[in-house]
This record gives structure tokens, C-alpha cells and sequence, in this order.
């Protein structure tokens, strides 16, 4: 076994499988805007920035007022690594928080952790005003502000073509309605594992979001205001990652179980590992093509982390028929690529 995983180390850095899901890039890089360089806008910045990043890794706006963050608030520069501004416009401060120092902060305080590996979302998006209704596409300058605001909030974005044909499917009715039928079969070539659909409207100088969420079963939704599209990609950016995170954070202290997965090969290993990551995964043994973890949490979580992969569960093990000695059937979560 030894040598199995010496081998298997040595491997992962070099082999992948293409995923829906997504590791999310510059997760720990945080620009917040400014009005100048002074100290005083800075340090405000940087007290912006380090709210983002807890807000973005824990999914919780409760998160940066706990107790054990307190001396993390009062010099946030212990988990900073670098800093610059950005020209704009808008003028930014770029804040790098260094990724080993900030989970460990994290951690310390008991806070649960949302991992880089999280659900790549397809987002319908129809902006209406005094000018018409609009699909934004991917390529659109009407798609910045979208980017812009799933990074700030920690999402991969994909955004469909907006050609004819999904222009015809991207309608209000559409985006509005509860059956998402229509813009899933529209969707399918993106892969993506969410889909997001908002219809944005302008009305006396303020703009009105009615956003509606799919991930495999599970439904969202909700509504938000703000005073321009920037400002309301990113209202609705941040409820969408509230909502999705309680479903993949890793929480401190969470229940240990058993995890067996099916149909492994070498190349599934790296992804599998990269998968369950935040969970803490232990290897327990190896059989052929069947691998045991021992992992920290609900076997909700590991649904939903490992959807993010298309693995598929399998029923619960039934005992063989007796036989000397006798086989204990496997009793954690069991699934198959």
C-alpha cells in the first residue's frame, strides 16, 4: 500500500478528467473599489475586502463578526500577502490574502470552509429598460458586470451564446416561470451543474432582479433591488452563493463517514481527491477498482460535492449469503462513476 500511494502522489499533479465543476481561480484575490490612495481609504478597503473573503469562503455574512476573528479584523495584514491598486474605472484595491493563513484563521475560529471545487453555473440573464429587452451573451459587454460580481462572490459564471435560437428560449416567461424545462434542454451543451435564470428590469431610476436557481432537484429563488446592473449582479450573485453554500461547506467537528467509490482508475483519483478535499478525505483501502474514504461530513454534502463530478450513488450493500468467514457488507455511502 505504501508504495501503491507513493505512486499515486507522484501521479496526480499529472492527470485530470474534464468536470462540470469547477476550481475556481484568484478564489483568495479580492478587489474592492476606491476614491483614492489615502491611508484612510485604504485601511476601509482592506476591512471590505477581508469581509469579502470571509463572506466568500464560508457563505456566511455572519461569519466575519465572530469572536475568533477578532484579532484577524484588527490587523488584517497577518493574512495578506500582497496589495496594489487597480487604474480602473473604477479604481480598485486589489487585496491578495495568502491561502494558507486565512484558512488557518478560519479554521481556528471553527468556521466552516467552502473548498475551490464548486458548481459551475449557467446563467440566462434578460435585461429590460426604456432601450428594449435584451439576452445577455457571452462576448457581450452587457456580460462584465455578471463576471465581475461571480468572481467578487466566489462563483464560476458560464453564460450561453445568446444566439437566435436561445434568444427565442431566454424570455421572460421563461426565466420567470417554475418549470425550467425550456432552458435546460437549451443548456445542455454548456455541462454546467446549476442553472441560474434572472430577469433584470429597470424601473424609476432603480433595478429590480427576480432570479431563480435549479441544481439537479433542488430549487431557489428570490428577488433583490439595487440602484444600477452592476450593483444588482452582485446582489444576486451573493444570494445565490448563500443559498448554495450550506451545501458544500465543511463544518468543524462534522460527523466522520464512510465513503466507497466504483469504477476508479488512475486518472479519477486526482479528481476524486480534488473533489472531496474540504471534507478531509483519509484513505482506508484499495480493492481493484473500488476506493474507501473516511470523510468530515453529512452524507447531504457528499451528495451534493459529488454531483458536482456526475458520480451516481448505488444502493446500500445487502450481506452476502453466509459464507465462512463471514463478509460484513459495506455500511457507508456507495457510488459509481
Amino acid at each position: 500500500m505504501r508504495l501503491y500511494n507513493y505512486l499515486l502522489v507522484g501521479c496526480l499533479s499529472l492527470l485530470a478528467l474534464p468536470s462540470h465543476a469547477e476550481t475556481l481561480k484568484n478564489l483568495y484575490q479580492v478587489r474592492e473599489p476606491v476614491s483614492g490612495q489615502s491611508l484612510e481609504e485604504r485601511t476601509q478597503a482592506t476591512e471590505r475586502a477581508l469581509q469579502t473573503m470571509v463572506l466568500r469562503l464560508t457563505g456566511d455574512d455572519k461569519a466575519f463578526d465572530h469572536p475568533g476573528l477578532a484579532a484577524v479584523r484588527k490587523d488584517p495584514q497577518q493574512i495578506i500577502s500582497r496589495y496594489g491598486y487597480e487604474a480602473g474605472p473604477p479604481e480598485a484595491l486589489r487585496v491578495d490574502f495568502d491561502p494558507a493563513s486565512t484558512d488557518a484563521a478560519l479554521r481556528k475560529a471553527g468556521l466552516p470552509m467552502w473548498g475551490k471545487n464548486r458548481p459551475a453555473i449557467l446563467v440566462w440573464w434578460l435585461n429590460d429598460n426604456a432601450e428594449g429587452s435584451s439576452l445577455v451573451g457571452d462576448g457581450q459587454a452587457s456580460a462584465a458586470p455578471l463576471r465581475t460580481a461571480a468572481q467578487h462572490r466566489g462563483l464560476p459564471l458560464r453564460l450561453p451564446l445568446a444566439d437566435l435560437n436561445e434568444q427565442l428560449v431566454g424570455t421572460a416567461k421563461n426565466l420567470e416561470g417554475s418549470d425550467p424545462a425550456p432552458l435546460r434542454g437549451a443548456s445542455e451543451r454548456y455541462g454546467a451543474n446549476a442553472l441560474l435564470a434572472v430577469h433584470a428590469a429597470e424601473a424609476d431610476g432603480q433595478w429590480q432582479g427576480k432570479w431563480r436557481l435549479w441544481m439537479g432537484e433542488q430549487k431557489e429563488q428570490g428577488s433583490v433591488q439595487a440602484a444600477d446592473p452592476a450593483a444588482l449582479a452582485d446582489a444576486v450573485m451573493l444570494a445565490v452563493s448563500q443559498r448554495l453554500a450550506p451545501r458544500f461547506v465543511a463544518r468543524p467537528g462534522a460527523a466522520s463517514n464512510l465513503l466507497q467509490v466504483q469504477g476508479m482508475n488512475l486518472a479519477r483519483y486526482a479528481q476524486l481527491l480534488r473533489t472531496l478535499e474540504p471534507f478531509g478525505p483519509r484513505l482506508k483501502s484499495v480493492n481493484g477498482d473500488k476506493i474507501v474514504y473516511q470523510v468530515n461530513a453529512s452524507p447531504d454534502q457528499l451528495r451534493a460535492q459529488l454531483s458536482l463530478v456526475q458520480l451516481q450513488e448505488l444502493p446500500a450493500e445487502t450481506a452476502p449469503a453466509p459464507v465462512t468467514p463471514p463478509v460484513q457488507p459495506f455500511t457507508g455511502l456507495r457510488f459509481r462513476w
